[in-house]
């Protein structure tokens, strides 16, 4: 009985060699490869490709060029700034979608939307972080600042 349990097991342990030798090829690459893999297609965005760039709305039409951009005290962007008809407007980074190799950003907002927009000029920049200034900048495009995007996700993960 001894033997017949050592066969048994001998049996067992070249079975689960050869299991784990055929699998080894059919499995996807582990997890580290594939972080490596995403690393190559990914590329960094500076400034520089960002600043200068058009703006185009709906219908794409151009509206401006990015003149500046407004970062958050923790390293987010906040805001495209505009240079619109001498004016300037703010985009919301959430509201771009970026052509790196075009160097063109789109909004997506009406032409008559886009008018009602605020301006404002070099010398006399609004305050960005009144909360009803945002709300109402960020309600043009339709979309939501991120720190409300975070504090959502954050509440949700508490349900």
């Amino acid at each position: 009985m001894s033997r017949m349990r050592e066969s048994v097991c001998a049996v067992l342990a070249v079975g689960a060699a050869l299991a784990a030798t055929s699998f080894s090829y059919a499995q996807p690459p582990d997890r580290q490869e594939r972080r490596e893999d995403r690393r190559e297609v990914r590329q960094a965005r500076r400034a520089k490709d960002i600043l200068g760039s058009r703006i185009n709305i709906q219908g794409n039409m151009s509206v401006g060029t990015v003149d500046d951009i407004v970062l958050s005290d923790d390293g987010y962007v906040e805001y495209l700034v505009v240079l619109n008809e001498g004016k300037y407007v703010l985009v919301p980074w959430e509201a771009a979608r970026f052509d790196f190799p075009r160097r063109t950003a789109t909004a997506e907002i009406t032409r008559e939307r886009f008018r009602e927009v605020p301006t404002f000029t070099q010398e006399q920049w609004p305050n960005i972080y009144d909360a009803g200034y945002q709300q109402r900048v960020y309600g043009f495009y339709g979309v939501r600042p991120r720190v409300e995007r975070r504090i959502e996700k954050r509440e949700g993960i508490r349900r």
